[in-house]
């Protein structure tokens, strides 16, 4: 199968998934093989706020030294996305500002989670999320950048359709196969053809529904929820009743599949390795870039 796809594309991980600090991360990512990092820029020593003009150049230094790329950052700040308009002001100029950020670390995507989509786009929530989305778009789209949204919380259908009710492509796609099948149950390769023309970025990650499950109780919706049998479902969800992920090759992702609809739509950006899970991540993040070298 290798012979006939034959990716192109550059490896990344992100540095979080291996639970180290950051440099010592990014050294294993190098020792490992990657090509490039993905790194989470909302807290900590990597927020915005946080990071000096000087220290932003030697953390940039550093990356180069090791022969390393950012693929993206990761500006996913929580909650309910931007579901929520009180909110918003502050999570949009922070949004902002991690772009600012990503673009002097020499990357110009951002990946978030924008909250689930509403089916009802007459909502307040939907038009909220739009107005947000369409700021960040606009603004993105001036500096030639991306905010790009996981895929996962909603199909593939509902977000192209929201997507092409922003002025820009300034807001993209960050495409993650195994949000898809754990949670909607959507099919990734269909949703890559759907989404061909946003996709800038991408998470390799696997796994597999156990039970069919509300969205909302995975990605939480603002208004939605409270009582205790939400509370009990919660815990369900949390505790792997419905999804797991897994290593890649053992979930319901057909990589092979997958693999052929990125290559037929000349996605040329990253393959970025996410491992979620708490248990030996450097073993399965070093055994996922041995899977994808087997497609190169």
């Amino acid at each position: 199968m290798s012979a006939t796809i034959q990716l192109p594309n550059k490896i990344g991980v992100i540095v979080d998934s291996l639970r180290l600090p950051l440099r010592e991360g990014l050294k294993k990512a190098k020792e490992m093989g990657a090509d490039g990092v993905q790194i989470y820029a909302v807290d900590g020593e990597m927020a915005p706020e946080n990071l000096t003009s000087n220290a932003r150049k030697e953390l940039k230094s550093y990356i180069d030294s090791l022969g390393l790329e950012i693929s993206a950052l990761c500006g996913d700040l929580g909650g309910y996305g931007f579901q929520d308009a009180a909110d918003n002001p502050e999570k949009i100029e922070k949004s902002k500002r991690i772009l600012d950020l990503a673009l002097e670390l020499g990357t110009n995507i951002v990946t978030t989670h924008i909250g689930m989509i509403p089916g009802e786009k007459e909502s307040k929530i939907y038009a909220t999320m739009q107005e947000a989305c369409e700021e960040l778009g606009v603004y993105a789209k001036s500096i030639n950048a991306f905010f790009a949204i996981e895929t996962g919380p909603e199909t593939s259908k509902r977000l192209k359709s929201f997507l092409d009710s922003l002025s820009t492509n300034g807001v993209s796609v960050n495409f993650d196969p195994a949000n898809m099948v754990m949670v909607t149950g959507d099919d990734p390769i269909e949703g890559v053809k759907l989404l061909k023309d946003y996709i800038v970025h991408t998470h390799v990650k696997d796994g597999m529904q156990l039970k069919p499950v509300d969205p909302r109780e995975v990605y939480g919706f603002l208004g939605y929820g409270g009582g205790t049998d939400h509370e009990e479902l919660s815990k369900l969800v949390a505790s792997g009743e419905f999804f797991r992920e897994l290593p890649l090759g053992k979930g319901e992702v057909n990589f092979s599949s997958y693999f052929a609809a990125l290559q037929e739509i000349e996605y040329k950006g990253y393959l970025t390795i996410e491992r979620e899970v708490q248990n030996n991540p450097v073993k399965d993040i070093a055994d996922a870039i041995k899977f994808i070298h087997y497609y190169k």
